[in-house]
């Protein structure tokens, strides 16, 4: 069983409820078809019911009717969610005019819903910009407890069985913080950690990544790295967390043993983390077009509860993948 099987087989085992707010979009209702028929999540889809329906017999989809489908115009919770997005919101200045309107968006009913404890997780941004996706989960998820930050890690299938989980690698952050300070750095790896324990199912062991190891070099870039894997350790002292690390040290024993000899990480690393949004997303995209790796992300990961943004260039294929990928978030977090 290859790692997405697992992913999917541990949804499947401890069903969860993912809110999908682009009801109406087709690739988005044929991977919720797909997931109902494989029994992964229980799905809701916001949309018009009507809209859906008939979308739905025109692309031939059987499984539909077992979704629940809301109508955030019309659903009997609106006032509910009317008054409890104007609980959170406000003392940012919202008025109960502008709360009515912005609960008739599907990507603030998904939120909506997920904080009141009638869904799980969402999935959107087939349609919607990142920014769209991202702006009403941090108004009313927020970020867990002890995070201030979001950031967006990738799952890297390598054609190496050597490396991390029998081929499989985290990289983070890729998608979000253009330069993290120390302290976002440090939060950056412990919940990459924590993502590499839910989906990898491994004892994460993480690299923080430099141009220097252990000293090669002097500079106030790398005394940044060495400042948040002191605090990593701190936030997390179980945590199997080394840095300042070089890539080919981090990953290569014989490496590893020359450079960082007695290193807990060094030569085994399973979790990357990148000094920046920069250098995170070359070196992802770099190995996915150079060496052909498949890359899976990203996933957003520090929120209080899953949302994940999805390309707008996406197939069935990843919505489908993303959907099993945030239920095994919430069943970790559950736990």
């Amino acid at each position: 069983m290859n790692l997405i099987d697992e992913i999917i087989a541990r949804a499947k085992a401890d069903k969860q409820r993912i809110v999908l707010p682009e009801g109406t979009e087709e690739r988005t209702l044929t991977a919720a078809d797909r997931l109902i028929g494989d029994g992964v999540a229980e799905i809701i889809l916001l949309g018009n019911p009507e809209e859906i329906n008939s979308l739905s017999g025109q692309l031939g989809l059987k499984n539909i009717s077992q979704a629940t489908i809301i109508n955030p115009v019309t659903d009997v919770k609106k006032q509910a969610y009317i008054d409890l997005l104007l609980e959170l919101r406000r003392s940012k200045g919202l008025t109960p005019e502008k709360a009515a309107q912005l609960v008739e968006d599907p990507l603030y009913y998904a939120c909506l819903m997920i904080k009141a404890g009638d869904a799980d997780g969402e999935i959107a941004g087939a349609q919607n910009t990142t920014g769209n996706v991202l702006r009403p989960a941090l108004q009313i998820i927020k970020t867990a407890p002890g995070i201030s930050c979001v950031s967006g890690a990738f799952l890297m299938f390598t054609n190496n069985q050597s490396f991390g989980k029998d081929g499989v690698l985290l990289f983070a952050d890729c998608a979000v913080i253009p330069d993290p300070s120390a302290s976002e750095l440090a939060q950056i790896a412990v919940v990459t950690a924590q993502l590499a324990r839910s989906l990898l199912a491994v004892e994460p062991h993480v690299a923080m990544l430099s141009f220097s190891t252990k000293g090669s070099a002097s500079h106030e870039k790398i005394d940044k790295i060495t400042e948040a894997t002191k605090i990593a350790k701190e936030m997390a002292p179980d945590l199997l967390i080394d840095g300042e690390l070089q890539a080919d040290a981090a990953l290569i024993e014989k490496v590893a043993v020359q450079k960082a000899k007695g290193s807990p990480v060094a030569g085994k690393a399973n979790v990357l983390v990148f000094p920046s949004v920069e250098s995170g997303n070359i070196a992802y995209k770099l190995v996915q077009r150079i060496a052909g790796i498949e890359a899976i992300g990203p996933i957003l990961q520090g929120m209080a509860a899953p949302v994940n943004d999805l390309s707008r260039g996406c197939s069935v294929d990843d919505i489908y993948t993303m959907v099993a990928i945030a239920a095994n978030q919430s069943i970790a977090l559950k736990k």
